[in-house]
């Protein structure tokens, strides 16, 4: 497997090389002139959106754990899908860190790691790595769509996590063991350390609740985002260079979601901020796309894919795409 190229800052995104537009395995950080000269711990001011993010989940789960009349369901719902959105800021900063200090990105991922109770280095290489490359030195991505292939396409939604999660972590591990990565390994058991030690010392506290109002949680945010990889790539052609990947660009899914519905540019450029992404799409993404991969709405789209005719989306033709 390709080593990564980490910045000083300790930021990854895979550099666009060869003339590939969806980019190489290599990776870099490039510097642009934004508003964010003028903070001093941000690159870029947009990313208070997921410091905030963030800081309401954590209380969320600190209110459910420490006060009892939020244990209740509107509280647990509301946890569950900030859970979902601490795997999107996982992603975002695992490509471009938020701070410009490296221990403070690094300290960050850590508590990032608690919100999902995995760590967020791992995403390093299964995703910065292999995913975005599609392949490992020929082998499929660790959480390719074709993984699963039950007849109802609901059973392939609920099940991927099982049989992606396990290759994901199998890879990463052989990852860590390679030569030169001793930096990586370190960040990794100290991101370990911090989530499951407090996880641990909540269950301790109070089994049933941490159990209940914290475990579930962060276990339903870890899930999602691997379901997430089914979502956006069945029935696309990874080896298009523009219909790889499906789009959700209902204007406040992203805004929510810090545009992370906009993936196929993302895959392409990697190295643009997620702030910059739908203009990009619109720009760059929109011309040259098989049609019908951009869609409205994620919730009609899974109603559509996974419930009602629940039937797996049909990978487009070459033909059906722009010019490149």
């Amino acid at each position: 497997m390709r080593e990564a190229n980490v910045a000083p800052s300790g930021v990854l995104a895979p550099r666009v090389a060869g003339g590939d537009p969806r980019g190489g395995a290599e990776t870099v950080w490039r510097p642009r002139a934004t508003a964010a000269a003028s903070s001093r711990l941000l690159r870029h001011p947009a990313d208070a959106r997921q410091l905030a993010i963030i800081a309401v989940y954590h209380g969320f789960l600190a209110a459910m754990f420490f006060v009892p009349v939020c244990r209740n369901i509107v509280f647990f719902a509301a946890a569950c899908a900030l859970a979902f959105l601490n795997s999107v800021v996982i992603h975002n900063h695992l490509h471009q860190g938020i701070f410009r200090s490296k221990r403070l990105n690094d300290a960050y991922r850590c508590v990032l790691s608690f919100g999902v109770l995995y760590p967020a280095s791992a995403n390093i290489p299964s995703h910065n790595l292999v995913h975005h490359s599609f392949d490992d030195e020929g082998q499929p991505d660790w959480a390719a769509p074709e993984r699963v292939g039950f007849r109802w396409n609901l059973l392939n939604l609920l099940h991927f996590p099982n049989v992606a999660g396990p290759v994901t972590f199998a890879g990463v591990q052989a990852w860590a063991r390679g030569a030169g990565r001793g930096e990586f390994r370190r960040q990794y058991v100290r991101e370990q350390i911090v989530a499951f030690g407090l996880t641990g010392l909540a269950l301790v506290y109070d089994f049933w609740t941490a159990l209940f109002f914290v475990v579930l949680p962060q276990l339903y945010g870890a899930r999602c985002i691997l379901r997430i990889n089914l979502i956006q790539h069945d029935g696309c052609d990874t080896t298009s260079a523009w219909s790889h990947s499906r789009n959700f660009v209902g204007r406040a899914f992203n805004w929510v979601m810090c545009n992370n519905g906009y993936h196929t540019i993302h895959h392409n450029k990697a190295n643009l901020h997620w702030s910059e992404l739908a203009e990009a799409h619109q720009r760059e993404v929109v011309p040259r796309q098989a049609p019908g991969l951009d869609e409205p709405s994620m919730v009609l789209y899974l109603l559509r894919a996974f419930v009602l005719p629940g039937r797996r989306p049909v990978r487009p033709s070459r033909e059906s795409e722009g010019p490149c």
